[in-house]
């Protein structure tokens, strides 16, 4: 497979499908379940460390109890089956998660505190990482030391030379390789400046139209989970039935299991050709900054705000944002978009959610609530207004401005679909 190669200094991450033989899969199996228990052995004992008083002992001193040590037990001796590469991952991967935890809680690391590191489950997705070294590309395969050669499907080719390869089986017993490589962002039209130069779109997102652009532009949500919600009941109930740890139970599951993951696939390709398609024609996107976790615990809108993805498209808008040097900035969500009027400026009140159009009272204009919404954002960020940092809103901090541009060394996780 030829690669095209940059002279470049971002990280994106590139994910394909692999189709492992029955022999490579028990390998795989093996693979997991050791690096699960070295993860699970390492968290136990540090959480037992911790009851006791005693300090967090460090990476090396991991790896040497529970690699090193326990390959010369009774108990751990078949961790010599598999390859020491992702083992020591395993615990890299503990002590990175830990060090996030404990700047979380001393205020060092933005956003939302996060929590502990927690176990990792059989049942659940199984994933293991390999540095340089304990893997090789080929043209039609990807080779991984103690598994062999994968066959994979390349949907488009690698930039460059990957410095780390991630071998992925989902809960539908789908197998998945991504690669994190070294990315220059490609040429693009140019677009410059803010608000005076270049192309600007201020998107109000909603529930009957997923994004609303200032020129009057909608566009629809696909809604995947709604129209395989009746197919999902089905299954599920179908699985209910089954008796657990039996062989039915467990096809019963992959194929709610698989449903599901159609499901996320669908939403996932929407939102990528969605947020790319922005991004290409836009210099700057005002977005509101929606708190849609607490707009999910509203029972007769929880399912349909989950099936769109808001959140997920505005990570997605963030990280094309740094890739193609664009202006993202979101306002703060108390402002009154849906109220005000985007010719005159003044206030009409609140209004239910049944209310799609209505009439200025000042200027008699008739607006599109969404329309005009959408308007008010984009006319929000070109008077200055206050816009959120860390997505809380409320009494948080907040600044002016908030510019994204290209920076170096940040990784971004993408999906199969193309992004150029």
């Amino acid at each position: 497979m030829q690669t095209k190669r940059y002279t470049v200094s971002m990280k994106a991450r590139f994910k394909y499908r692999v189709y492992p033989t029955n022999q490579q899969k028990t390998a795989l199996a093996q693979l997991f379940g050791c690096c699960r228990v070295v993860w699970n052995d390492a968290l136990a004992f540090c959480q037992d460390s911790y009851r006791k008083g005693e300090k967090y002992c460090g990476e090396s001193e991991l790896q040497k109890r529970f690699i090193t040590q326990a390959k010369k037990t009774e108990e751990r001796e078949w961790l010599k089956n598999v390859s020491n590469i992702p083992l020591q991952q395993s615990i890299r991967d503990l002590n990175t998660a830990y060090k996030n935890f404990f700047n979380s809680c001393k205020g060092k690391r933005k956003g939302k505190k996060i929590r502990p590191p927690k176990f990792k489950k059989r049942k659940s997705s199984q994933s293991a990482r390999f540095r340089i070294g304990g893997f090789k590309v080929n043209q039609h395969t990807t080779s991984l030391a103690r598994i062999g050669k994968i066959k994979i499907k390349w949907s488009r080719p690698l930039p460059s030379e990957p410095s780390s390869v991630t071998i992925i089986k989902d809960s539908a017993d789908r197998y998945f390789v991504s690669f994190v490589v070294e990315i220059q962002p490609p040429p693009m039209s140019p677009l410059v400046g803010g608000i005076k130069g270049g192309k600007n779109c201020g998107i109000d997102l909603g529930i009957i139209d997923f994004a609303t652009f200032d020129n009057g532009e909608k566009v629809k949500a696909p809604k995947p989970l709604k129209k395989r919600l009746k197919r999902l009941r089905k299954l599920q109930r179908n699985l209910s039935r089954k008796q657990k740890g039996s062989k039915r139970r467990e096809i019963a599951r992959k194929k709610v299991a698989k449903l599901h993951a159609k499901t996320k696939d669908t939403r996932t390709d929407f939102l990528h050709k969605l947020s790319t398609k922005v991004i290409k024609e836009n210099q700057l996107i005002a977005l509101e900054d929606l708190n849609v976790s607490g707009l999910s615990k509203n029972r007769k809108l929880s399912r349909a705000i989950s099936d769109l993805g808001w959140r997920s498209f505005r990570t997605m808008l963030e990280a094309k944002a740094e890739i193609y040097g664009r202006d993202l900035r979101v306002i703060d969500r108390w402002e009154p978009t849906s109220q005000k009027c985007s010719c005159c400026g003044e206030k009409g009140g609140k209004k239910e959610l049944s209310v799609r159009e209505w009439t200025c009272l000042f200027c008699n204009t008739i607006h599109d609530r969404d329309i005009n919404a959408s308007k008010n954002i984009l006319k929000a960020v070109a008077e200055g207004h206050s816009e959120t940092l860390n997505g809380r809103g409320g009494r948080r901090k907040t600044t002016s401005k908030v510019a994204v541009s290209c920076e170096t060394s940040t990784t971004f996780k993408y999906k199969q679909l193309s992004l150029f």
